[in-house]
């Protein structure tokens, strides 16, 4: 796999473009915003955009995801169906906290659930339904690869808010603990905002997982 790691936005939100090498197909994950440098990042990749992954229906993850799949013709795959009215409601979102660029609402192709699998090319990648953060999110695990795209799940030393609609804390730590914490060590995570970590590092130093 190839992956590029681009914050956009004013939110800082890792935005990431994932390369199957043996194919050339491409996925972008959480594309918040400023589509020509995500083009830019694309067209750099070398790859052909295949589809979009949404972790989750905020709009610093998905704001750009509808015009993106329009101008390539590609389908928006998740998050889970429990998201669907914050995907409805993204410039109420921007009105709610200050997102200075332009977003769109959005719905997805494909709603994704537990279970799930979705592909880039010879890319497999398990879907977990981790709420907590918001009602639908989902994160994007490739086994092969050991590499987990979290969302706002969990960060390197932190975990997700869960003062917005719809979230949990106990909801969230339930996640981590059964969706994350049992996946192995060497597991990269690459988180919504900041930077990657492994499910080890966070085993052993996150202050908010018990252990």
């Amino acid at each position: 796999m190839k992956l590029t790691i681009t914050p956009v936005t004013s939110f800082a939100q890792n935005c990431s473009c994932i390369v199957c090498e043996e194919t050339g197909r491409a996925a972008l994950i959480d594309p918040g915003g400023e589509i020509e440098r995500l083009e830019s990042v694309l067209a750099a990749s070398g790859g052909t955009l295949d589809c979009i992954l949404i972790t989750h229906a905020h709009l610093d993850h998905a704001g750009v995801a509808q015009p993106l799949a329009a101008r390539h013709g590609v389908p928006i795959l998740g998050p889970h169906a429990d998201d669907a009215f914050l995907a409805a409601a993204m410039q109420q979102q921007a009105a709610m906290f200050g997102g200075d660029w332009e977003v769109h609402d959005f719905t997805p192709d494909r709603w994704l659930g537990q279970g799930d699998e979705v592909t880039v090319g010879n890319l497999r990648f398990e879907v977990r339904h981790c709420p907590g953060h918001t009602p639908g999110h989902l994160v994007f695990y490739c086994p092969m690869e050991r590499v987990v795209f979290v969302g706002d799940v969990l960060f390197k030393g932190s975990i997700g808010r869960t003062d917005f609609p719809g979230g949990d804390h106990g909801t969230l730590i339930h996640s981590i603990e059964t969706q994350l914490m049992s996946l192995p060590d060497d597991v990269t995570i690459v988180p919504g905002h900041g930077a990657v970590s492994t499910i080890g590092d966070e085993r052993r130093t996150n202050p908010f997982l018990a252990r």
